[in-house]
This record gives C-alpha cells, structure tokens and sequence, in this order.
C-alpha cells in the first residue's frame, strides 16, 4: 500500500480522525494537511514520498496567514517529518565530546529556522537550503560553546585557517612548516598567524582536579597537587643574608630582645617580664636597635626617630627592611 495514500487522496481526513470525526475535503494539491503522520508512517515512508508530501505542505503552508491555527499545524507536520535531516547532520559530529542529544537539539532549531525561511517559489530542494542552515546552527553552537575561553571569532578563524594549512604544507614538505611559510600560505602577518595557533590551545583546557592516569609515580594525584609555590622567604634572602652579620654583633640584650620578639613570637609585655625590664623600655630597645639595623643595612643615617613604635603590643608588625626580615625570616640569627 502506498504510503501517501492517506494525504493524497481526494478526500482526506482531519487531525481528529483516529476519533471518528468528520472527513474534510482535500486541498488543491490533494494533501489533507491537517492530517499529521504518525512516528510509524513516518519511518515507512520512503524518501522520496516524504520529499513529496514536504514538498505539497510547503506550497499548503505558503498559502495560510501566520496567525492561523492550520498554518502552526502544518509547519509542525513539517518539523516532524524532516528530523531524520537532522540525525543525518548530528552523525557527521558524533566525534566531538558534546554530547549528542544537545546536537541534535541544537540541530532541531536549524531545521525550525528552515522551514521558516524555506521558500518552495524558488524551485530549490528544500534538502538542499535545509542541510547547510542545519550544519551551520551546529557550527555555531560549537563556536559559540565548546570553547572554554571566549575567543573572537576571527581568531578562531585563523585557527581553523591555520590548521589546514599547517597539515598541508607538512605534507608537502616533509616537515613542519615555519611560521613565515603558514602565514603566506594564509596571506596573513605572521603575527596573525601565530594568534591562530596560539587560539587552538584554549580549544582544550585540564581541569585542575583532574587526575594523571599516564602511568607515572604521580599517577592518581590531582594536576593542582602538583603545582609547585612560591617560597615566601625566598625574596627576604638576600636582605636575610646582608642582616645575619649585623644582628651577630648587637649586644647581648638588645639581640635578646629581638630574638623573643620576632623568633619566640612574645609581646613586649611578655619580654618585659622575662628581662626584668618595664614594656616601655621593650618598646625603646626595638625602636632603637631596628633604627641601627635600617642604617646599617641601607648604608645611610636615618632621620631622628625614625623607627619608634610607641607602646605597640601586637605579636607583628608590616613595612619592609629589618622589620619584615625580622617577622618573616625562619631559624634564628647566628
């Protein structure tokens, strides 16, 4: 039985048939387009009735204003009977890592977009205007989405552009092409050239979390786990070693003072007590010997008074020069 028979023949039914309702004659082209086809009837039908009765629908729904209700029902019989384009498109990506149903969603909306702006007058396929409006919402969405960077789309461009041409030329050559011979083969700059290439390594980013599985001892370990730090104390070398001497040969209470104040980590209060000493006289020493320390340090006299705290009780204090090395640096003078 040929399959079209329900929608070209001269009397066909309504969307309300498998109910019993009344049969409704026909339009001019002898299709029911009221008559929507089921998912079996579909997948009977062959490619060339489908093209057919796309093909009739089409001059149908040229026919009907926008606003009418038989106008949506024919554009969505339409939708319905040309999904297979869809799949057919969706399979040429099925290597990306997105996954497939959101190509194939992302395809339905190029195939709603042609039937949209199909128009059967010009005597063109409407598989021919449907694949490539398809393919190039799928693209988008690629562009537009599987990057984890958010790139121009002009270098993306170049990348693309520069893939190809890399491949091509190495084959021709026998090596990999210089960045001057890919960016005339472009007729790009090379500066354009090498923005291209540098654009593909944001086309694929690791997680940080991600876990090594190369076989190495570092197998199982988070890439973040391996990731080395700055040493804090590294940029207080240099002054750690100009300071050491100096610190040797203050006199015995003064380095005292210092040492339980930026080594043991005490309060002047706590300092005072430990030397018999008032927490003003602590405040005095450290004020004076960190003053001698930044003269002797930096090479040069200070102003008067520079480096008095006053009766200051916290256990650190900022700033840079003796101060920091003395808060920041490990171990203890010699």
């Amino acid at each position: 039985m040929n399959t079209l028979s329900p929608y070209l023949s001269d009397t066909g039914t309504t969307g309300d048939a498998a109910t019993g309702a009344a049969a409704t004659p026909s339009n001019a082209d002898g299709v029911d387009p009221t008559y929507r086809p089921t998912r079996r009837e579909m997948r009977a039908m062959g490619k060339y009735e489908a093209r057919e009765l796309s093909d009739a629908l089409f001059r149908r729904m040229a026919q009907l204003p926008r606003e009418d209700a038989l106008y949506g029902y024919v554009r969505g019989t339409l939708i319905e009977l040309n999904m297979p384009l869809v799949r057919f498109v969706a399979a040429r990506f099925r290597h990306r890592p997105e996954e497939l149903d959101d190509i194939l969603q992302v395809g339905t909306v190029g195939l709603i977009k042609a039937v949209d702006g199909f128009d059967p007058e010009r005597g063109v396929e409407f598989v021919t205007y449907a694949i490539p409006t398809v393919s190039g919402e799928i693209k988008r969405f690629f562009r537009d989405t599987s990057w984890p960077l958010r790139v121009p789309r002009s270098v993306q461009e170049h990348y693309l552009a520069a893939a190809r041409a890399s491949d091509r030329l190495e084959q021709e050559l026998g090596r990999l092409p210089e960045l001057s011979e890919l960016a005339e083969e472009l007729h790009l700059s090379e500066a354009e050239a090498a923005e291209g290439l540098d654009a593909g390594r944001l086309c694929r980013c690791d997680s940080l979390d991600a876990l090594r599985d190369d076989g190495s001892e570092d197998a199982g370990s988070a890439l973040v786990d391996r990731l080395g730090d700055c040493d804090p104390a590294l940029e207080l070398a240099e002054l750690r070693v100009t300071a050491k001497p100096f610190i040797s040969r203050l006199p015995e209470r003064e380095r005292t003072v210092l040492l339980l104040r930026y080594w043991g980590g005490l309060t002047q209060s706590e300092i005072a007590a430990e030397i018999d000493v008032s927490q003003m006289h602590v405040s005095r020493i450290l004020a004076a010997t960190l003053a001698d320390l930044r003269e002797r340090i930096e090479g040069r006299a200070g102003p008067e008074g520079e480096g008095e705290r006053g009766g200051e009780e916290g256990r650190g204090s900022g700033g840079s020069g003796p101060e920091a090395l003395c808060e920041r640096i490990e171990g203890r003078a010699e």
